[in-house]
C-alpha cells in the first residue's frame, strides 16, 4: 500500500512540475532551445514511468496479499 501511495505522490509532483514547464503568456519556458531541453523531457518521461510502475507494483502487492 505504501508503494502505491508513493507512486501516486510521484505522479502528483510530476504533474505539477510538468504544468510549471508549460508555456505561459505566449512565451516558451527558458529551457526551450537550450542544451538542457532533451534532459528535461527525459526526466519528466522517466518520472511518469516511475510513478506508474510504483502504482502498478503497489496494486499487485495489495491484490496478492489478500
Amino acid at each position: 500500500m505504501a508503494l502505491m501511495l508513493a507512486g501516486i505522490a510521484v505522479m502528483i509532483v510530476t504533474s505539477i512540475i510538468f504544468w510549471m514547464l508549460l508555456p505561459r503568456g505566449g512565451k516558451a519556458h527558458r529551457f526551450v532551445g537550450t542544451e538542457w531541453e532533451p534532459y528535461v523531457g527525459v526526466a519528466v518521461t522517466s518520472a511518469v514511468a516511475l510513478g506508474l510502475t510504483m502504482i502498478l507494483s503497489g496494486a499487485i502487492n495489495v491484490a496478492s496479499a489478500q
